[in-house]
């Protein structure tokens, strides 16, 4: 792993990071440990940890990414935020332990709708009492999407691969109930986007 190789990047990932630390600030103060599901570029991981040091941040992804990942979390030499590990939310159950907080962004439009519902498994089984689970990404409510650039992006996700897309607020919802998680905040966010905050009671 060399020092000088450029870390990985993502520009979508730094134009989010301020707007979706606004919301965890809200939320995160007096968590200990945090699960992170598709950690990709580490930008995320590297910024929010920074910003809660009491706050442990144990970052994922799919093995494929894993060397990327560790990469910039590596070089960010925090003490609290470990090596990530190696998680596929469709080998249920995780191979981890139980969280606090469980957090993703940009992830469930990516993989499949089985693979979202593996994820509401995962997450019923590996969040603490009265944990948080915080989802960043795109959404469409009661079939519509909010924007004619997310009905666009979806048609761009499905060419790429047919499993993915935007999805249902209410489908997504319901999963998260499935699990015993209660909505508490739907965000609306830039770049029509959400961060849906669930809890645990």
């Amino acid at each position: 792993m060399s020092l000088f190789e450029p870390l990985p990047f993502s520009q979508a990932s730094e134009n989010n990071k301020l707007p979706i630390l606004d919301v965890l600030s809200r939320h995160l103060q007096n968590q200990a440990s945090l699960l992170e599901i598709g950690g990709g570029t580490g930008q995320h991981a590297e910024c929010f940890a920074a910003n809660f040091p009491g706050l442990k941040w144990q970052s994922s992804d799919v093995s494929a990414n894993l060397d990327n990942l560790n990469r910039r979390i590596v070089r960010a030499e925090l003490t609290n935020l470990p090596p990530a590990i190696n998680l596929d939310v469709n080998e249920v159950p995780w191979k981890c332990g139980a969280f606090d907080v469980i957090y993703s962004a940009n992830c469930l439009h990516i993989i499949s709708t089985s693979a979202v519902e593996c994820f509401f498994q995962g997450v019923g089984a590996h969040l603490n009492e009265k944990g948080l689970l915080l989802v960043y990404g795109p959404f469409k409510y009661s079939g519509a999407f909010t924007t004619d650039s997310n009905a666009h992006f979806d048609v761009w996700l499905k060419g790429r691969d047919p499993v993915s897309g935007v999805r249902d607020f209410e489908w997504v919802n319901q999963l998260a109930n499935d699990v015993g998680l209660r909505l508490a905040e739907d965000n609306a966010m830039p770049a029509n986007n959400q961060l849906l905050v669930w809890h645990k009671p």
